[in-house]
């Protein structure tokens, strides 16, 4: 975060004298001023790439219908995004005098107990020209949903997930779902909690949710496998969020059903994202060739370096193009009956996929021994001549 709120007041004076009509200026200056400054707050919190979140955002593909949560809110890069898509490819719905008032002031909501955060999401929000989105103070592992359970139709979320509370402290509702102190699973219950049947949701997770194996990872895996749609896991390289955590982490997309649905879970293994995966994430493409939609196809070798159009093309087709893959591509299917028979509802994309090891030809060992003395002869012939040269 903005290590004290006067940096934050100044940066934010200094914005509002530039001379801007442009929304899109103001607000791509704000989040590159906040990329530049903000980086880990002091609850583990850090910006997520704004090209994952994109591309998280076009997986999703939010309607104007759409009601949009990000429990962790921090600088509400997820709203922003979803807001920025829908300008970008439903601007129908601003002429419709209903819809607009939803994008307005019913379609975002975002909450978070850091109010420095709070204070930077609004701003972002304002100058991406969301007049009264509900950006608020909430510590939502605490305190009980019932308020709003079952109320969003689109969750998009990066959650902190380094710690661990107290049963006393976490809400009753969340602990009924599943018993834990891990964060990143009472995350996974509190998406659930807030999600409206048929509500769906993009969130990242730490690679442990995918196959750890306390009762209380199992019993989440299945509860997602079960009892509702699982539709997509897709890992991501373990150093895009470098340099503030090196933590590996995959993106789960499913659907609230309550009533089951998994079929065939899509697996993407992102080697990939554009950048350099140390400390410095250094753009390894133009920017025209990052990011999920270049003009022209990416080639191979661009490929090699930003796996995002790929990723977004495949989970698009998932239904039609990918059943078929063989287990050894860079995405597959799995069938919900082999997941379940792991035992573990495992869903490490490395428990399915099969690596293709390149076939060794050798030559066999007489051939080898007959080829050597071929060239001790020659070398003995060699020296027999440069002997009578010599002489």
């Amino acid at each position: 975060g903005f290590s004290n709120a006067a940096l934050l007041a100044k940066t934010v004076d200094m914005l509002d004298k530039i001379p801007m009509e442009d929304r899109d200026t103001k607000g791509d200056l704000y989040e590159y001023m906040l990329g530049k400054i903000a980086s880990a707050g002091t609850n583990g919190q850090f910006r997520t790439p704004r090209h994952l979140i994109r591309l998280m955002v076009e997986m999703m593909r939010p309607t104007p219908e759409d009601v949009i949560c990000d429990p962790a809110v921090g600088t509400c890069g997820f709203l922003v995004a979803a807001g920025e898509y829908l300008r970008d490819n439903r601007p129908e719905l601003f002429r419709d005098e209903r819809l607009r008032k939803h994008f307005h002031s019913g379609m975002f909501h975002g909450f978070d107990f850091d109010p420095t955060m709070l204070r930077i999401g609004s701003m972002n929000m304002t100058l991406h020209g969301v007049d009264s989105p509900d950006i608020s103070y909430r510590d939502s592992l605490a305190q009980e949903h019932d308020a709003d359970a079952g109320r969003y139709s689109l969750i998009l979320a990066n959650p902190p997930f380094a710690g661990s509370l107290d049963y006393e402290v976490t809400a009753k509702d969340l602990q009924q779902i599943v018993k834990t102190k891990k964060t990143e699973l009472l995350f996974l219950a509190l998406f659930l909690r807030l999600l409206k049947t048929g509500g769906r949701a993009a969130v990242v997770v730490p690679d442990g949710v995918l196959f750890g194996s306390s009762k209380a990872h199992q019993e989440l895996r299945k509860l997602l496998v079960e009892k509702h749609k699982l539709e997509g896991v897709l890992k991501l390289p373990s150093g895009v969020f470098r340099p503030y955590a090196g933590v590996s982490t995959a993106v789960l997309l499913f659907t609230k059903t309550g009533v089951g649905g998994t079929d065939h879970v899509w697996f993407y293994d992102m080697q990939a994202d554009g950048y350099s995966l140390d400390d410095k994430r250094n753009a390894l493409l133009p920017d025209d060739r990052q990011g999920t939609a270049p003009q022209t196809p990416l080639s191979e070798d661009e490929h090699a370096k930003n796996n995002l159009p790929d990723a977004l093309g495949r989970w698009l087709r998932r239904d039609e193009g990918e059943r078929d893959n063989p287990r050894t591509a860079q995405s597959f299917c799995v069938a919900k009956d082999e997941i379940a028979a792991t035992g573990t509802y495992d869903l490490s994309l490395n428990r399915y996929k099969v690596v293709e090891h390149e076939e060794q030809t050798h030559t066999k060992p007489t051939d080898i021994v007959a080829e050597l003395r071929k060239v001790e002869t020659e070398i003995s012939e060699g020296l027999a001549t440069l002997e009578a040269m010599l002489g």
